[in-house]
């Protein structure tokens, strides 16, 4: 199963990028065994709309435009918090049943229009906090790496 990250902005260099780049390196050489690729990480641009539901659903287009079929994940502060261990095992079921892809949603500065949360097969949310979009990138694939360590019984993660 491929994994994707699909987000709205650019994440400029500094040490956000570095610790992207360095879970996504550690999650490309442990996916293999685990039958998963990726994560991939697709940036699409803000949009420029003046209203902020303007920019949502422009974002909205975007983001549709790149998602392939399979395991929606939108990460949304209105999301339900999960284990890492429950993560990993919605990661690790989908990988089972044959699903091709799972895309993970960072939404813009105005968050994720409703039409990604109704169509998203789980909301995810990393707390109630509200937290700068670099941070939520480096998370989401944090949280990608720490469920396939899981799926494989590696002991990077302490329950």
């Amino acid at each position: 199963m491929r994994l994707a990250i699909i987000t709205v902005g650019r994440l400029k260099d500094g040490p956000e990028r570095d610790l992207c780049e360095r879970y996504r390196e550690r999650s490309h050489g442990l996916g293999r065994s685990l039958g998963l690729t990726g994560p991939d990480v697709t940036e699409l641009p803000e949009s420029r709309a003046r209203r902020p539901e303007e920019r949502k659903r422009d974002e909205a287009a975007a983001i549709l435009s790149k998602l392939s079929p399979g395991l929606l994940i939108a990460l949304d502060e209105r999301g339900r918090s999960l284990t890492s261990d429950a993560f990993a095992g919605r990661i690790a079921a989908a990988r089972d049943a044959g699903t091709g892809t799972a895309s993970l949603v960072i939404g813009g500065a105005d968050g994720l229009d409703e039409t990604i949360r109704d169509r998203a097969d789980l909301t995810l949310s990393f707390g109630a906090l509200t937290l700068p979009h670099q941070l939520v990138r480096v998370l989401a694939l944090e949280q990608l790496y720490r469920a396939m360590t899981i799926i494989a019984g590696h002991p990077y993660h302490r329950a």
